[in-house]
């Protein structure tokens, strides 16, 4: 590693996903690959989350990538939210289209014509699809991989209800699924909350996001949101049902339809960058061993006239026993790399657990044990190899949330004037403030912080809101304070 951490962050992170194979840049601008170390931790996280969402009846579906400009144009108030991003195909080889169409950066507009469609009475209902895809959102001056990509996977959910009961219910359900995505599995600390009117997803009725926080920046991340789109959507796609709770409907009233309710929810490939972001140090990645590809590395360390073939077929056993216990395990027989070559190798690479063996380990009938994350070293009998690791994997898992958890609760200041706002913010503080929830004045703290690195806004307005003593006024504008809100820098 060239740059560390503390010093020089952008470098060291730009460092840390190209050495440890996470990404490879292309030739493209914001475009990058992933490779299979990130694939494989997405796919981790994938399989937890379309378990529990199937639990809820979700069924896969794929719609197409492309969007017509008809359709665009017609539902021009959603999409100018994301117009400046919107990619545009204009030709196919050397003939210009007839009308240019979109890249999605969203698939509202390519869904909601086809959920009309389908919809016709409460026995259609609800409505519950997702899809994994890609899309596009090319407005990107400064990409950062994983963080602000031109193109990258996500998730997204789209789902369709009778009542807006069932909407909130949904709402706050899938934002537990993504707290324990960030939390129980990539060990970063996150706050559920409620975003402004300013940043809530264009459209919708309201935004909920789990929020996550970089202290080496000093900035904010949205790591995932959960919208409830109440009935605008509804509304511009024509989505109607026949309500058997709708007094009209039993009356057979001609053309007395109801509106239905919907959500819209999404987490990215942002994730992994975050988990990067939180963990890594000046030896590369880190990985928590709920998303570790490969959570134990066994390496045998040949010493001079050592009898490799029983050094050999000792790891491949214990390879083998750690894999038949559900835990990820390998061996790097490479004979072409010195074990200290594989060591920094495998620490570049974030692997939770080395195992070394030597001669000497083999006559006391032990292995060496060290841990990525704080570098302690432990002989283990090998009998009691299984166990041993299970609960070392678990305290690694443990102790990088509670020490991201502990660095991310640090950077928490409490403010209650404009002049500790300011000076919180310079200090790369997450700042927890009173205020008046107005979109104004949340535009006016936004032009008035301005700057090289950016303006301060509202992240969210977290659910776990401490108490708001009667008579507190907004940071801001002196007005009363109706929330406590999470501001700061952000990515």
């Amino acid at each position: 590693m060239a740059f560390k951490k503390d010093d020089n962050f952008g470098e060291w992170y730009s460092e840390v996903v190209v050495n440890s194979e996470i990404i490879e840049y292309n030739d493209i601008s914001g475009c990058y690959i992933l490779r299979p170390w990130a694939m494989e931790i997405w796919e981790l996280l994938k399989e937890f989350f379309d378990a529990e969402i199937k639990k809820l009846k979700l069924k896969s579906y794929y719609f197409p990538l492309f969007i017509t400009e008809n359709v665009v144009q017609k539902k021009k108030d959603h999409f100018e939210g994301f117009a400046p991003e919107v990619a545009w195909v204009t030709k196919t080889g050397n003939s210009e289209l007839e009308a240019p169409i979109a890249i999605r950066p969203t698939s509202e507009t390519v869904m909601y014509p086809y959920f009309a469609k389908w919809i016709r009475s409460h026995r259609n209902l609800p409505l519950r699809c997702n899809q994994w895809c890609s899309v596009v959102r090319w407005e990107c001056s400064n990409p950062i991989p994983l963080i602000r990509s031109r193109e990258f996977l996500w998730q997204e959910g789209h789902t369709v209800f009778a009542t807006k009961e069932e909407s909130d219910e949904e709402v706050l359900h899938i934002l537990e699924l993504y707290r324990r995505i960030y939390e129980e599995f990539l060990a970063v600390p996150v706050s559920k909350g409620r975003k402004s009117e300013v940043e809530k997803f264009a459209g919708g009725l309201y935004t909920t996001s789990v929020e996550a926080f970089i202290p080496n920046t000093g900035r904010g991340i949205q790591a995932a949101t959960s919208n409830c789109l109440g009935q605008n959507f509804a509304k511009m796609f024509e989505i109607f049902f026949e309500d058997e709770n709708d007094p009209a409907q039993k009356k057979k009233e001609k053309n007395k339809r109801s509106l239905v309710w919907q959500n819209s929810w999404a987490y990215t490939t942002r994730s992994i960058g975050v988990m990067v972001m939180t963990h890594g140090d000046d030896k590369g990645l880190v990985l928590p061993p709920r998303v570790a590809p490969i959570q134990v590395m066994v390496i045998p360390d040949p010493l001079e006239d050592a009898d490799m073939t029983a050094i050999k077929e000792v790891c491949e056993t214990i390879v083998y026993t750690l894999s038949q216990a559900g835990i990820r395990a390998d061996l790097d027989a490479r004979e072409n790399y010195t074990p200290e070559w594989k060591h920094s190798h495998w620490e570049m690479k974030g692997v939770p657990l080395r195992i070394e063996i030597d001669v000497k380990d083999l006559a006391n009938k032990q292995v060496r044990v060290v841990r990525r994350d704080n570098g302690a070293k432990v002989d283990i009998p090998s009998t009691d190899l299984v166990e041993h690791v299970q609960v070392l994997l678990d305290r690694i898992q443990d102790s990088l949330f509670e020490t991201a958890k502990q660095k991310r609760d640090a950077c928490i200041e409490v403010v209650y004037t404009w002049d500790e706002f300011t000076a919180a913010v310079n200090d790369k503080k997450l700042i927890l403030a009173p205020w008046c929830d107005e979109e104004e004045v949340e535009k006016d703290v936004r032009a008035r912080t301005e700057g090289d690195l950016g303006s301060a806004k509202t992240l969210c307005a977290p659910f776990d809101q401490p108490d708001l003593v009667e008579g507190t006024v907004c940071f801001a504008s002196g007005k009363p304070a109706k929330t406590w809100s999470f501001w700061g820098r952000s990515y």
